[in-house]
Formats: C-alpha cells, sequence, structure tokens
C-alpha cells in the first residue's frame, strides 16, 4: 500500500528530529518509528490510487447505466399510461 522507501525516509526524519540525547538509541528509535507508523497507516484502511481509480471508473458505469435504465422505464410508464387512456393500440 505504501512505498517502503518512503516510509523509511519519514521514520527517518522523524528520529532526525528527535533532540541529540535521545539519538543515541538511532536506529532502534527509527525501526520503532517506522513499526508505529507502518501500524497506524494500516489501520487507515487506505487504498491504492489505483484501486481508487479503478472503483471510480466502475461507479460512472454503473451510473450511466442506472441513468439509462431510469429513462427506459420512464418511456415504459408513459407508453403503458397512454394504452390505458385508450392510447394507440398494436
Amino acid at each position: 500500500m505504501f512505498d517502503a522507501k518512503k516510509l523509511d525516509d519519514l521514520a527517518r526524519r522523524l528520529a532526525d528530529a528527535v533532540p541529540s540525547g535521545a539519538r543515541e538509541l538511532g536506529q532502534d528509535l527509527e525501526r520503532n518509528l517506522k513499526a508505529v507508523l507502518s501500524s497506524n497507516l494500516a489501520r487507515l484502511e487506505l487504498v491504492s490510487r489505483e484501486e481508487f481509480d479503478v472503483q471510480t471508473a466502475l461507479l460512472e458505469r454503473s451510473r450511466l447505466r442506472l441513468e439509462a435504465l431510469e429513462h427506459r422505464v420512464r418511456s415504459l410508464e408513459a407508453l403503458l399510461a397512454d394504452r390505458s387512456r385508450g392510447g394507440t393500440q398494436d
């Protein structure tokens, strides 16, 4: 889901932002920050851009299909109403 390189970079930058006295923990702190970031980001239930685009396209196709079906139903209802009023007969 998230680019591991970006996550490593973020963890490294957060570790670098820690006061110099705490930097002695170095790699251990960076590793722990990375684990916390990964855990919290995973709980957000985010989707990739590719998955988002696929779902957007699917939703658009569904919306167009629904509009076509609504138009068809209105046409059929109008035809039925016309016939029930004694309109055109087949």
